[in-house]
Order: C-alpha cells, then structure tokens, then sequence
C-alpha cells in the first residue's frame, strides 16, 4: 500500500540535531531504508524541520519499525497516511461510481 508519512521534528531537538551530526547523515540513512517513492522535506510555521516521505508499506505491522528511529532520534511526531496515485485512482474509479449509486445523495437505503 502507498504510504504518505509526514514527519516533524520539534524545535529544540531539531536545532541540536546537526551540532551533534544527526540530522544528515543518520536521517538519509532511515529514509533510504523506506525505498521511497518521493521524499520532501520543509519546515512548518512553528519552525519544525520535517518532511514527508511517499513508500510502499507491504503491511501495517511495518508502522513501529518504521516510526520509532524517527521517534527515539529526533523525537518526531510521526502520522501514516495511505494514498493513491493517478493510476490508483483510476483503477478505483468503478468501486467510487458503484458506492455513488448504491450510496449517494438519492440513493433509496
């Protein structure tokens, strides 16, 4: 399953995080082991670095292997989104048309 995980690093652990070598090195090290699709990074309004990171996600019991690095090393807030590409979407296209009908707006329950 696609994965979008958005990741941010609080302030204070974020400005120590490259005095003490980790924000480089270490962080690419555990994003390269998610063979991601895509990978951003940013900041928000609050000044937290972060980022969000598109995978493959081969089953949910990968959730804790994958969000605690990013909790224990740079106590992140970490959140698991599933999410489709154009392809998906179109391939989901006949179930969206069946649930309208069976389920929208007119639809006899």
């Amino acid at each position: 399953m696609r994965m979008m995980m958005q990741m941010w690093i609080p302030v204070e652990a974020g400005n120590h995080a490259p005095l003490t070598g980790a924000l480089g090195a270490p962080l690419q090290k555990l994003v390269e082991a998610l063979k991601p699709e895509a990978a951003y990074f940013t900041s928000n309004a609050s000044g937290e670095r972060g980022g969000i990171i598109f995978f493959d996600m081969k089953d949910t019991s990968q959730i804790p292997a994958v969000a605690e690095p990013f909790f224990l090393g740079y106590n992140a807030r970490i959140t698991f989104t599933p999410v489709m590409n154009a392809q998906d979407l179109a391939k989901a296209a006949p179930a969206i048309e069946k649930a309208a009908k069976a389920h929208g707006k007119g639809a006899s329950v």
